[in-house]
């Protein structure tokens, strides 16, 4: 079996049945290196046995993974942002928003582009009848098909954007939307290491989307408006 041993705070760790070295780091609490002997001959006597870290199982690191996941929901990124706005962005809107009249901007933003996601960074206003189907059937296409059906979840989000209230309504129901739904896929298809990395896709993929959509109902509404003129 052997030992792990601390040259550094002169301790000890005795391996037990079933034991290797992969299971534990490779640095002691103290700082020093931990490297392995076959037996405790060329050591002190006066050494003292330790307690050794494990390396987290991979059931553990997935388990990590989720709780970060999660964790985000603590941070407060509103305030963030806010802060980040008024330290940076505010001066330059305000110098260009006389140049705007509330008549030309689209419904949804009215006081403003960036006022108007500032407005918008909370869980109000998400279209929940128009998103929960929309997940269901994207977390189904990711999980059950491949190649080319996959770019159905491109059009599935530009539909969320185009029936939803505004443009920012409708960026923000598809950012929900893919998010959640390729959180879901990348569950449901066992990549549990690219979990992180798809639900950071399914974000972008739902801004973009979400927005091209939006715009779109902006563009139709606007024709039909001149045609009527």
């Amino acid at each position: 079996m052997g030992y792990l041993i601390c040259s550094k705070c002169k301790s000890y760790y005795k391996l037990q049945s079933g034991e290797s070295t992969k299971d534990f780091i490779d640095k002691c609490d103290c700082g020093g290196k931990v490297r392995y002997i076959e037996n405790l001959d060329i050591i002190d006597p006066q050494w003292k046995p330790f307690t050794l870290k494990r390396n987290p199982t991979i059931k553990e690191r997935f388990n990590n993974k989720i709780q970060y996941i999660f964790s985000f929901r603590k941070i407060n990124l509103k305030n963030r942002l806010q802060q980040f706005y008024d330290n940076n962005i505010r001066r330059h809107i305000n110098n260009n928003r006389n140049q705007y009249t509330i008549n030309n901007d689209p419904y949804g933003m009215q006081y403003g582009f960036m006022n108007s996601i500032r407005n918008e960074l909370n869980l109000h206003n998400i279209q929940w009848i128009l998103v929960i189907p929309a997940i269901i059937v994207i977390t189904l296409i990711l999980g059950f098909t491949h190649g080319i059906l996959t770019l159905l979840t491109f059009i599935i989000l530009i539909i969320v954007g185009y029936l939803s209230k505004s443009i920012i309504i409708g960026t923000k129901n598809a950012l929900i939307t893919g998010a959640i739904a390729y959180f879901l896929g990348t569950l449901l298809t066992g990549a549990y290491l690219y979990l992180i990395l798809y639900i950071i896709l399914g974000i972008i993929n739902g801004v973009t989307c979400g927005f091209i959509g939006a715009y779109l109902k902006i563009l139709t509404q606007r024709s039909k408006y001149t045609n009527k003129f």
